[in-house]
């Protein structure tokens, strides 16, 4: 194992400092693949011919919707042989975008892909929302099984998302219990059942609903995004920046997200027996480094709709203003298994540090008559500097098992600071200050 130290500094003026320590294995142990080294970025140069779309039928005018134009430059590429979509400085609107095998999608300084704010430009289709395989509306971006897919330049995606956001809220005042997919949005992008992709440096903003979702897909890189949606004056709903379900094998690095729910979730499936539903299953070997969190409900969330989170380190990063640090959604109709979480070498301010509690909303057993058990286990967080209001919002619950939580070299500032330690089998303290008091 190669091991190095850095010394940090207790930001609240303590008079110590304790080491980050990077392995190169997961938290079970095992060896992370030198792939989660490699943050190269891709070059236009090697993506293929370049398909320009104002050279092959798409006109510089903003105020034209523009899909069956830059659908048939998608097409054309793929039977080609493959390559990139360029889209030059401008605006360009349009619907739902399907690209194919062998295509990529690059976005030239200035340039803006910018998403209809008419549902019926994005055509319902098999899709996946919210743990359940159905039919849905497609995203403005899609690639279902593209292998290879890539997002890159220096431009932007915008959802156009403020008319989907005022239905909503409509909607909510109206029926308070109405559900995200009762009101008709599309999400930002949405990649399916697509190895070795890799999103780098664009700014992807404003969604519809969730902005980036990627569903059952292997070897994923996410490499200096903006990924934004406004959660003042007119809040975006459900606009998550980072849904990962069904996924393994994903860097998220050098990110900036602030978007008005969770920045990165953890999915897999939703119900009852959910854990035997072979559309659902697990998310494992996840890296989350070097990111920024503005606004957001929660850095790092597992659930609402997941079964299984393994492998997961969340490291060298700072938030800004989130809820929650890391949030544990237990839905009480649902079996959830979340182990081998790493939380490390964060700074910054958050409403609470951790959160484990049930999660009731729109939930049903579906005449199940028992209660799913669901666990956490080998879950650490350590070198952590943090201002919040709680630190440690966990929750008693009969059919959550929390096991095997360590704590180390904390330095937390905190409103509210009673911690019972016994909902967790297995707590171990080392080095732990809440408001400069060593807790043991």
């Amino acid at each position: 194992m190669r091991e190095f130290f850095i010394v940090l500094a207790f930001i609240s003026g303590l008079n110590f400092s304790f080491s980050q320590q990077v392995t190169d294995v997961f938290p079970d142990g095992t060896p992370i693949s030198s792939w989660f080294k490699n943050d190269q970025k891709l070059q236009l140069k090697d993506l293929g011919k370049q398909y320009r779309i104002t050279d092959f039928g798409a006109k510089k005018d903003s105020t034209i919707i523009q899909t069956q134009a830059i659908q048939a430059i998608i097409d054309l590429a793929s039977a080609n042989g493959g390559g990139v979509i360029v889209v030059p400085k401008g605006v360009f609107l349009s619907g739902a975008l399907f690209f194919k095998p062998k295509t990529a999608l690059y976005l030239a300084k200035g340039a803006v892909l910018k998403g209809s704010d008419n549902i019926i430009d994005y055509p319902i289709m098999a899709s996946r929302m919210e743990g359940q395989n159905l039919d849905y509306f497609p995203a403005l971006v899609n690639a279902y099984g593209v292998d290879h897919f890539s997002i890159s330049g220096e431009g932007t995606i915008n959802g156009n998302g403020k008319k989907f956001w005022e239905a909503f809220w409509k909607k909510r005042g109206e029926n308070p219990d109405c559900t995200n997919l009762e009101v008709s949005r599309s999400r930002l992008i949405f990649v399916w059942n697509s190895k070795n992709v890799q999103f780098q440096d664009v700014k992807l903003i404003n969604s519809g609903f969730w902005t980036n979702h990627f569903y059952k897909c292997n070897n994923v890189k996410l490499l200096n995004l903006y990924i934004f949606s406004p959660h003042i004056e007119i809040k975006a709903p459900s606009t998550d920046a980072i849904d990962l379900d069904v996924c393994e094998n994903v860097l998220i690095k050098n990110c900036y997200m602030s978007v008005n729910d969770d920045a990165i979730a953890l999915k897999g499936g939703k119900g009852p027996y959910a854990d035997k539903d072979p559309n659902n299953g697990p998310n494992k070997n996840i890296i989350i480094e070097d990111c920024t969190f503005g606004f957001c409900h929660s850095a790092l969330t597992n659930g609402s709709e997941a079964i299984h989170n393994r492998n997961v380190i969340f490291r060298n990063s700072q938030i800004k203003g989130a809820s929650r640090m890391l949030w544990l959604k237990m839905r009480p109709d649902t079996p959830q298994r979340y182990e081998y979480i790493l939380v490390e070498n964060i700074q910054g301010e958050a409403e609470t540090g951790l959160a484990i509690f049930a999660w009731r909303q729109f939930y049903d057993l579906k005449n199940r008559q028992n209660i799913p058990l669901s666990y956490g286990d080998q879950i650490t967080l350590k070198n952590i500097n943090l201002k919040c209001t709680n630190f440690y919002g966990v929750e008693k619950d009969p059919n959550v098992r929390l096991s095997n939580f360590k704590f180390e070299n904390l330095n937390i500032e905190s409103v509210k600071t009673k911690m019972d330690k016994s909902i967790i089998d297995g707590l171990v303290l080392k080095n732990v200050y809440l408001n400069k008091t060593l807790i043991e």
